[in-house]
């Protein structure tokens, strides 16, 4: 995950240094098989608003990076809030 280079090559490279079968990982990467849901999911995000991982909706909001429980606690107890008033 702390990998800065996202190529082809750079996965392949990391695969060994972690121990995967390298040929079976070649071969995967090579097939793209899931490329189109790949491709379909970053263009709903981006459509979001969402730049970067990970990011959280709650009725809509966006919690964009790593959070701590409070934030996701105060964020649901401002929806539910609005949601009595309404």
């Amino acid at each position: 995950m702390a990998a800065k280079e996202l190529s082809p090559e750079n996965f392949k490279k990391l695969a060994g240094e972690v121990g995967a079968d390298q040929k079976k990982f070649d071969e995967c990467l090579a097939a793209k098989k899931f490329n189109d849901a790949i491709e379909k999911d970053i263009a709903a995000g981006q459509e979001a608003g969402v730049n970067g991982t990970p990011a959280f909706f709650i009725n809509g909001r966006m919690l964009d990076g790593a959070q701590p429980f409070e934030k996701f606690q105060e964020v649901i107890d401002e929806e539910l809030e609005a949601a009595k008033k309404s």
